[in-house]
């Protein structure tokens, strides 16, 4: 590019005190790195194209960290071109740093991807969203971390003074940051004992709601009404957690009225009935402790107690089998003859 720009009339003339030479090797640089921005903004995305695939976080992240990539590598090569130049080398060095950094950042999305690809069903469970929103997070601190450095390096400072006066100040910053490395080891304590992960239903003091992201700082939790709360990891260091899904199983204890009128037969037919009911459906478990008895008697009613667990791990599947159980039982209750106690008509005599 030297003998190019030497090839150019007045290309050692200068204006506003900036040689000539400079202005067009910029110009010429600025046009090299937008087409290489481009040319790696296409290529990037096909070569992952398989990892990104069902996944538009993945895509964004790719296009996004190519057209970076493109201009760090745009920059890369100018600073060879443009060697003769030293504010333009500088320039060119900063911002290829500032573009590998960003290219880090945004690539830091296609991790969910990569392992949605590599999963077998195709869906991540509670644990690998868990994995995934851990790696994310340490991930970016790092890259924040080591692009400071590599910033600070590219504006000339000197490392080994500023690693010095790091030294000098740590105490400093270690009390003032005392907050964020609490919350830290809370992540990490977290991440090892495992309490809950990513789609558990918890109850952390007086917060209630299903685990969306596990971050190094902060745990986001959506609550019942959809709202969002922001928890400091170093709450759930000290803090009891009742998690729901941790569950083996799931207990109802419904209890039916029966008229107190009611054939004494009957009522025995009808609690052996409910009690085969709980023992021949396919979502129940520790048929042992279950049963349905006669728990109590009130003076216009019969009160059949039942005890059932349900081997189920969704919400909308137990709301199905407690539906389909419930019309099994007011079939076996016409079948047997009984009607179920009605306050309206103790009232209406």
């Amino acid at each position: 590019m030297k003998k190019l720009i030497e090839a150019i009339p007045g290309h050692n003339k200068e204006i506003y005190g900036v040689e000539v030479d400079g202005i067009i090797t910029a110009f010429l640089l600025v046009i090299l790195i937008a087409i290489v921005r481009e040319i790696v903004g296409v290529i990037l995305p096909k070569i992952f194209s398989k990892i990104s695939l069902g996944s538009q976080v993945a895509k964004d992240a790719l296009s996004g960290s190519g057209k970076a990539l493109g201009v760090a590598v745009g920059c890369w090569g100018g600073m060879f071109l443009s060697d003769h130049i030293d504010w333009i080398s500088s320039v060119l060095q900063l911002i290829m740093v500032l573009a590998i950094v960003v290219t880090a950042f945004r690539f830091v999305g296609v991790i969910h991807a990569f392992v949605l690809w590599t999963d077998d069903d195709g869906e991540l469970d509670g644990s690998q969203k868990t994995v995934v929103s851990a790696a994310e997070s340490i991930m970016r601190f790092l890259i924040v971390i080591f692009g400071m450095v590599f910033i600070a390096d590219a504006l000339g400072f000197d490392l080994t003074t500023m690693v010095a006066g790091l030294g000098i100040t740590g105490l400093a910053l270690a009390l003032a940051a005392q907050d964020t490395i609490s919350n830290i080891f809370g992540a990490t304590t977290v991440l090892l004992d495992r309490p809950f992960q990513v789609g558990d239903w918890v109850v952390i003091g007086s917060v209630e709601g299903e685990i969306m992201e596990i971050g190094l700082r902060t745990t986001l939790i959506r609550t019942s009404q959809d709202t969002v709360i922001t928890m400091p990891n170093a709450n759930l260091a000290n803090t009891p957690v009742e998690n729901w899904g941790k569950r083996r199983f799931r207990r109802w204890q419904p209890v039916f009225k029966l008229d107190i009128n009611s054939d004494s037969a009957k009522v025995s037919g009808f609690c052996e009935g409910i009690a085969e009911l709980i023992a021949s459906h396919e979502k129940t478990m520790k048929e042992e402790d279950s049963f349905a008895r006669v728990s109590a008697l009130g003076p216009d009613a019969i009160d059949v107690g039942c005890n059932i667990y349900w081997d189920i791990n969704s919400g909308k599947i137990e709301r199905e089998a407690r539906d389909s159980f419930l019309i099994d039982v007011m079939s076996l209750a016409k079948t047997h003859g009984l009607n179920f106690h009605d306050n309206r008509r103790r009232h209406s005599v």
